[in-house]
């Protein structure tokens, strides 16, 4: 929300205050008339003109916003449900009332503006469905203004479109905090459209059935596993376990990840390049898998080329690999390749032992890593720390 409204506060900066909704309409009338205008026939309404005068946007960034509210609109026109919300967005009158209603609802005028940015069809959502909602975040829920100002940057669209008050309500007590809430709606808006009591508390059920553990979890990194019917979470749940991954294990997470992601065929056609590209049996990759189900997410090209490196540069067995699968869930350019120029500089001036690898030092935390193999070394070869630091940002290093 920061970033949004800092690109909209210089914009906004010059203009006056936000304008009452009686002056709005007013206003933009008499900007939207011609010379040529008669007194009763009004000009059309001008969404883009309107985020001029009545919002403080700049020319430039009225038309980027207007433009991404047509955009939205036609595609939500083509339900036959959204016919009437259309007819609020040809004139002023339903804007006007949104934007006394937000301002009404304690939100500042940058607040808006950075709303209205995010969720431009905000300015035709309706009144009456909207404003009890608004009011019950705050005294039903507690969210105070700033944290309705928060959630409505990136929650307006459920806003407007469903009763998201028990679901926020309902979320803030199964994660614990409303910046959770928060990373959910972020991570996928969809859970808000699905029904509570149908849908979200069931899976939630299921889960805790199958024996797995720290749901919330699971729902914070993979929010979209709650919004599916039940039958389909089963086998999601099923097809986990198949994994070689335990309900209860702390892996199950990055199982059902996967699983979620992607179809039986595609698991198969991963599981087989494994077979093929490090020649290693069914079991050893089945084994590997068990222990970093993640590796199934990664693109058969990115693995060949973490592969490659390992096995040529890292001189490191295929079959070690399938041992420590861990490795080829490490970023290639922002740790193994910088790792593997440190080892090899500390080697080849004497100040590290021949038989330590890239192997042994890939799974170091990165502050174990540095303390012990770059800054310890600092003074006796200058440069390291730096050229370390290029390497992880994918610039190539000066000989050090």
């Amino acid at each position: 929300m920061l970033r949004v409204r800092n690109r909209l506060l210089p914009l906004l900066g010059a203009a006056s205050p936000l304008p009452s909704p009686i002056h709005i309409h007013l206003r933009v009338c008499r900007l939207l008339s011609t010379s040529t205008s008669t007194a009763t026939v009004p000009a059309p309404f001008s969404l883009e003109n309107y985020l001029v005068a009545a919002c403080g946007f700049a020319p430039a960034q009225a038309r980027l916003v207007s433009k991404k509210a047509f955009n939205e609109l036609s595609r939500e026109s083509k339900r036959s449900s959204e016919e009437h919300s259309c007819r609020r967005l040809i004139s002023a009158s339903n804007p006007d009332a949104i934007l006394a209603l937000l301002s009404g609802a304690g939100l500042s005028r940058a607040d808006i503006a950075a709303v209205v940015f995010a969720d431009p069809l905000i300015l035709r959502a309706s009144v009456s469905k909207i404003a009890p909602r608004l009011v019950a975040l705050r005294d039903r829920v507690g969210l105070s203004t700033p944290q309705i100002a928060r959630f409505l940057l990136v929650g307006s669209r459920a806003l407007r479109r469903c009763d998201v008050v028990p679901k926020v309500e309902f979320f803030l007590s199964f994660l614990g905090s409303f910046d959770r809430v928060l990373a959910v709606a972020k991570a996928n808006l969809g859970i808000f459209n699905a029904n509570l009591e149908k849908v979200i508390k069931p899976n939630i059920d299921l889960f805790r059935q199958r024996g797995v553990r720290n749901v919330p979890k699971i729902c914070l990194h993979r929010p979209r596993t709650l919004s599916f019917n039940l039958e389909r979470v089963k086998e999601f749940l099923l097809r986990a376990e198949e994994l070689g991954v335990p309900a209860a294990s702390p892996l199950f997470m990055q199982a059902v990840g996967v699983v979620t992601s992607f179809p039986p065929e595609k698991v198969a056609a991963k599981l087989d390049f494994f077979k093929r590209t490090l020649g290693c049996s069914e079991s050893e990759v089945s084994n590997a898998v068990s222990k970093t189900p993640q590796i199934l997410a990664l693109s058969e090209a990115t693995l060949l080329r973490k592969i490659e490196f390992l096995v040529n540069e890292g001189a490191i067995e295929p079959q070690y690999i399938m041992q420590r699968p861990i490795l080829l869930a490490f970023s290639l350019e922002k740790r193994l390749v910088p790792r593997y120029r440190v080892i090899k500089v500390l080697q080849g001036k004497g100040l590290l032992n021949s038989n330590m690898s890239l192997s042994s030092l890939a799974s170091l935390a990165e502050e174990t890593f540095k303390s012990k193999f770059v800054d310890c070394h600092k003074d006796c070869v200058p440069g390291l720390a730096d050229a370390y630091a290029a390497a992880c940002a994918s610039i190539v290093p000066s000989t050090v």
